[in-house]
């Protein structure tokens, strides 16, 4: 149950639910961009929802808390896996060791998913520090004039875009928030 906010945040509101179901809606949109998108801006996006969570004191209580702290850590043994399995060549049981480790438990599951998916749960990571990248030189350029809830449109606006393409995005909403649009 501890978990239950965290996944709420990454999969429903502010995360997947709302991403999707505004890109969705953009039917100038090809159907491929609507229904899919980028990974690294899909789930970069998922977890700066998160991220959100504590930023803005939604979690209920310290169990919830403890809960998000919780996928932050096996987030980050993703990142090694994914990188232990491609870059250098890890076994399975190295694998499984790893996780076992530093998780307090370990899944063949879990390790099939990081082996037939290079770079998927990098992606995650990348797209999140992406986005609070981006956020920082919207806020750091716009001064007063930032408001997070038109950084948040102007970022969902195309749906899941790649990220050079997101960041040109985020440029352009620089530009017309800073000549008063």
């Amino acid at each position: 149950l501890y978990q239950v906010e965290v996944l709420a945040f990454h999969e429903g509101v502010p995360g997947h639910h709302l991403q999707r179901s505004l890109a969705i809606e953009r039917t100038d949109r090809p159907s491929w961009l609507r229904q899919h998108g980028s990974t690294a801006s899909s789930e970069g996006w998922a977890l700066y929802a998160e991220k959100l969570g504590v930023e803005y004191g939604w979690f209920e209580d310290e169990y919830s808390k403890i809960g998000y702290l919780n996928s932050e850590m096996l987030r980050a043994v993703r990142l090694v896996l994914d990188t232990g399995i491609h870059f250098k060549r890890w076994t399975r049981q190295q694998c499984l060791v790893f996780m076992q480790e530093n998780l307090g438990w370990a899944s063949n599951a879990s390790i099939n998913r990081y082996a037939v998916w290079p770079g998927q749960a990098c992606a995650y990571k990348i797209g999140e520090l992406k986005i609070l990248e981006l956020r920082e030189k919207a806020k750091t350029r716009l001064g007063k004039r930032f408001k997070l809830k038109e950084f948040h449109k102007a970022i969902l606006r195309y749906g899941s875009v790649p990220l050079k393409i997101l960041e040109e995005i985020v440029d352009q909403y620089i530009i017309e928030t800073s000549n008063g649009n």
